[in-house]
C-alpha cells in the first residue's frame, strides 16, 4: 500500500472511530420523552421567533445531545428558534453572530437569547472594566461643576468590552425586542484530545480567575444594560463535579462539560420557567 493510501485509510478509520464513539456515547442515555404535562403553549411565547446566540452549548453541530435546549423549548413553549452559534466562541464571536443574525433575519425576530462566557473563562479573557472614567464639567442647577464622568468601554480585548460591544449593537438594532443573557453552567472536566484538556472549574484559569468571576460579570452586565438574566449557573441544578450528575453529561470519562439529552432537557425546563415571567417583546 502506498504512503498516500495508508494515510487516507488511517484518516478514514479515525473519522469512523470518532463517529462510532459519538453514537455510543449518545446510546448511554436514552432519548428524553417530553411529557404532555410539561408542555404549555398558553403563553405569550407561542409562535415567537427567538434567536439564540452562543457557543457549543447552543451549536446544533455539537453532537453531545440529540436535541439542544432550544429544540426542546420549541416543543415545550411553541417558540420558533433561529440559532446562531459556534463551538468555542467567546463573547467576541457573539458579536460576529449578532451581525450574521442581522444580515439573515433583519428585525423579524421577537427576542434574542445570549448564552456564552464559559470559553472566555477557559481561555483566560481579561475581565477589564465596563466603563472608562474621567473628570468632566457638567451643569448642575445652573452651576458648572467638575465631576467624574463614565462612558462604556467598547474594546474588543476584554470580557466586559466585548459584552458592551454586543449589547450596544443589539440595543441599537433591536430596541423593541427582548434581549436575555444566560450565565454558563458549572464546568466539569473534559478531554477531547491530548492537546485539548480542560480542567474543571475548581482550577483557576491562567489569570488566576475562577469561573464565578465571569458569572458575576455577566450578572452585572444584565443590570447595566437593563436586560433579564437567566442564571443557569445557580438555577439549572447541573453540577458535573458530583458523580451522580454524570447522567446529565455527555461522557463521564471525557466530557463532563457538555450536557446530554437529560441535561439539555433540564436546561430547557429551567429556561421555560424563567421565560414564563419575561415578556417576549414590546
Amino acid at each position: 500500500m502506498s504512503k498516500t493510501k495508508l494515510i487516507a485509510t488511517l484518516a478514514l478509520s479515525a473519522v469512523m472511530t470518532m463517529a462510532t464513539y459519538a453514537q455510543d456515547s449518545l446510546k448511554q442515555t436514552p432519548a428524553v420523552t417530553v411529557t404532555a404535562s410539561d408542555i404549555n403553549l398558553d403563553t405569550p411565547w407561542k409562535g415567537k421567533r427567538v434567536a439564540f446566540l452562543g457557543d457549543s452549548m447552543t451549536d446544533p453541530r455539537n453532537k453531545s445531545t440529540r436535541k439542544h435546549y432550544w429544540k426542546y423549548l420549541e416543543t415545550l413553549m411553541g417558540i420558533k428558534p433561529h440559532v446562531y452559534a459556534r463551538s468555542g466562541y467567546k463573547w467576541d464571536g457573539i458579536y460576529k453572530k449578532a451581525e450574521e443574525m442581522k444580515a439573515t433575519v433583519s428585525d423579524s425576530i421577537d427576542a434574542i437569547v445570549i448564552w456564552a462566557g464559559t470559553n472566555d473563562y477557559n481561555h483566560a479573557t481579561p475581565l477589564g472594566s465596563f466603563y472608562t472614567e474621567e473628570m468632566d464639567s457638567v451643569n448642575f442647577n445652573g452651576n458648572v461643576e467638575l465631576r467624574k464622568h463614565r462612558q462604556f468601554n467598547f474594546n474588543d480585548s476584554t470580557f466586559t468590552g466585548n459584552i458592551n460591544r454586543v449589547m450596544s449593537y443589539l440595543k441599537h438594532n433591536y430596541p423593541d425586542k427582548q434581549i436575555i443573557i444566560m450565565t454558563p453552567i458549572h464546568r466539569g472536566y473534559a478531554k477531547f484530545n491530548d492537546k485539548n484538556v480542560q480542567p474543571d472549574e475548581n482550577y483557576a484559569n491562567s489569570l488566576g480567575l475562577y469561573v464565578e468571576s465571569y458569572i458575576n460579570t455577566l450578572k452585572e452586565a444584565a443590570m447595566l444594560w437593563a436586560v433579564p438574566l437567566i442564571d443557569l449557573y445557580s438555577e439549572s441544578g447541573l453540577f458535573p463535579m458530583e458523580e451522580n450528575h454524570v447522567q446529565y453529561f455527555h461522557d463521564g470519562e471525557t466530557d463532563l462539560l457538555h450536557p446530554n439529552d437529560n441535561g439539555h432537557y433540564r436546561l430547557a425546563r429551567t429556561i421555560q420557567a424563567r421565560l414564563n415571567s419575561i415578556a417576549p417583546g414590546f
